[in-house]
Order: structure tokens, then sequence, then C-alpha cells
């Protein structure tokens, strides 16, 4: 027998999962958020240079890409929502041990304990929140990712008030953050799992047949591209924007952290608004717009004082942060038989891409300085022309 639910009822049944699944992304980014945070102060205390600094995002970002797209490829076939549980408790180990590292190898190896914990939440995350979107799925992306970003955001205000007046050993006392995490995530996948077997009688009428590889390689690495424009300009304000402020404008690091908060926290409302707009307008535009529209703002930014540099800033991050989400859901509908492949693959490139952008620009700054960065930079943005070659989707809007 069955039992036809409208639509409406289906997405507000699907709203205590995001919403949950929301916080424990606030929480996981968060947590994650810290290891930049506290760059100026363990840049101090370890007597580390810029390309050391870099090589830390390097190591957490790698940790975290290598494995989520095969984490990803194995989950799509066996379904596994309580991993996400055990990522965050590699997250709690890694947290712990920058806390207390006694050595730069240590705060390396810590770094990648909470890359690994971020590897296994985020494809199975990924996976829930389009299951629970009751077919919103810009809306139920932006409204994921919402968390993430504002728990991003939150790192450097917790490192300006918390951690910098109490050192470095205070990072343990964020261990609660991924201590609340657990039961949220296990409840999560508890409902996750309550609502596999109706998955299953649907599915057959959902699936279309999955496109080749050569019919997607071309959107595939134009996706790519755009990402990873929008990712070296992002690691370079996430690893080096304090650095940048207090060399620049001789600002207090309370001061640069809260400018780099500002930067941060206005991802929030971008990716919310992209991800809606794109449910309506369609992923190519917005894709178009979130890459090329902050162009001319970032050929200004190194040209401006303090004031103008924090708004240019908070202008940039708004229009850059919508692209993930559309990136994303465009990839997925390009292969839509492989939600977790896709889910990991992008984020563990996102991760990846991140490293490896802080690294270089790292030595780059080391040895031409830090302005010159933002300077380079800025034409990054330029990429985003790429996304006229992008094809049009029908499921790319939802009536």
């Amino acid at each position: 027998m069955t039992v036809n639910v409208p639509a409406d009822a289906v997405r507000r049944a699907a709203m205590p999962v995001l919403v949950a699944l929301s916080a424990a992304h606030f929480l996981n980014d968060m947590i994650q958020s810290l290891i930049p945070a506290v760059y100026p102060i363990i840049k101090t205390a370890y007597a580390l240079d810029f390309g050391q600094i870099g090589i830390i995002t390097l190591t957490f970002q790698i940790s975290a890409s290598l494995l989520q797209p095969l984490i990803g490829l194995y989950t799509d076939r066996y379904p596994l929502p309580y991993s996400t549980v055990a990522g965050m408790g590699f997250t709690l180990v890694g947290l712990v041990g920058l806390a207390y590292a006694g050595s730069y190898a240590l705060l390396l190896l810590a770094a990648a304990c909470v890359g690994i914990g971020s590897s296994i939440f985020h494809p199975e995350a990924t996976r829930m929140a389009r299951k629970a979107s009751g077919g919103r799925h810009g809306f139920a992306q932006g409204l994921f990712q919402v968390g993430g970003q504002a728990g991003g955001a939150i790192g450097p205000l917790l490192a300006a008030f918390i951690i910098v007046p109490n050192g470095q050993a205070s990072l343990a006392w964020f261990s609660a953050a991924a201590l609340l995490a657990m039961p949220l995530l296990g409840w999560t996948a508890g409902h996750h799992a309550l609502s596999t077997p109706a998955r299953k009688a649907s599915h057959a009428s959902e699936e279309t047949p999955a496109p080749g590889l050569r019919q997607v390689a071309f959107p595939l690495a134009i996706l790519i591209a755009l990402l990873c424009s929008k990712t070296a300009y992002t690691a370079s304000f996430t690893s080096f924007y304090t650095f940048y402020l207090i060399e620049r404008f001789e600002v207090s690091v309370q001061t640069s952290q809260v400018m780099l908060f500002l930067f941060l926290v206005s991802s929030a409302a971008g990716v919310l608004f992209g991800g809606m707009l794109g449910d309506r307008i369609g992923r190519n535009k917005i894709i178009w717009f979130s890459i090329l529209g902050a162009l001319p703002f970032t050929l200004m930014l190194p040209h401006v004082g303090l004031v103008w540099t924090g708004v240019l800033t908070v202008i940039i991050n708004l229009i850059m942060s919508s692209a993930f989400a559309a990136i994303l859901i465009y990839a997925i509908e390009l292969m839509p038989n492989r939600i977790g492949l896709i889910g990991g693959f992008f984020y563990g490139l996102v991760f990846g891409l991140g490293g490896l952008a802080a690294a270089a620009l790292g030595l780059f700054a080391d040895r031409y300085g830090i302005d010159t960065i933002y300077q380079v930079c800025a034409f990054l943005p330029a990429f985003g022309l790429l996304a006229w070659f992008l094809p049009s989707l029908r499921g790319a809007r939802v009536s």
C-alpha cells in the first residue's frame, strides 16, 4: 500500500534533521577554524616562519581531502550514517593534541587528526542533508553550509577573547563542542537509518540513467577550475589575513581576529542566499556571479585603508561564498547516483586545494612579502569567465 504524503509535510518533517545537521556542521567547523585562528600564537611560541604555518594548513587539509572521496565512494554503496560520530571522535583527539603539543611535529599530527575527522563527517552528512531536502536541494545544502560557515567564522572570535588571553592549552576547553556534537550526530544518523528502507521503494522512480564519464568530464573540469580559483583566494584570508592586517595597519592580534571574523561570518549569509536563489534561477547563473562578480572588489582591496579593507572583504565573501553550494549541487545533478562520491570529492578538493594554496602562499609571502599575496590573488576571480561554458541542466531548477 502506498501513502502519498504532501510535499510540504515532507519538507516540514525534514527541517529538524536539517537543523541538527547544520548545528553539527557548526560545531565541527568551529573546531576546525581554531587551527588558523591560533596561528599568531603558535608562530611566536614555536618560532615558526610563514612557510611552516602554511605546512600546518597543508597537513590538516590534505588529511581531510585524501580520504573524503574514498569514504564517499564506499558509502554510496554501503551507507554508514553513524560514521559521523566516529569522525567527531578523531576531531576531539586532534583538538586535545593541539592544546598540549610539545613540538612542531605533534602540532602536525594533531592537525592531521582534525582533518581525518572532517573527511569522515562531510560525505555522509552531505548525503543526509540531500535526503532531508524535500526536493529543495539548494536550500538544504545552503542551510547545512550555513552551520559550517558560521562555525568557521566564530573561531577567530574565540581565539581573540578566550585563547589569546588564556594560552594554547585553552584549546582543550572546546572539547565540550565535540562531545556535544556526538549525540547530535547519533540522532541524525538514527533518523537516517530508520528512513533507509523507504528509500529503496522510491529510488528506482527517482533515478535516471547515470551519464557516462565522457559526458560529464568537461563540465566537471570547469567546476574544478572555478573551485580552484575560489579556494586559493579564500586560503589567502584564512591563513594570512591576520598577518596582513597586523603588518600593514599595525592593529592588535585581537583586532585582526575580529576583522577575520567579519570576513568569515559574511559567508553564512552568502551561502544560504546562493543556495535558495539557485533553486529559483538555476545553478549556472549563481556560479557565474559568485566567482566573476567579486573581481572588481578584489582588485580594489590591496589599495585601500583599514576601514575599506574591512568593508570590501565582507562584500567579496558575500559574493564568493555562494559558489560552493551551487558548484556542489550542479556536480551532484551531473552524477545523481554518486552523491557520496561527489560530496566527498568536492569537500576533499576544497581542503586539498586550500592546503596547497596556503603552503604556496606562505612560501610566496616569505620571499615577496605579505602585501604581494593580495595583489596577485586579486586576479583569481577572473576564472569565473569559465562558467560561460557550463551547459544548462534541467535539474538546476526546482519547481
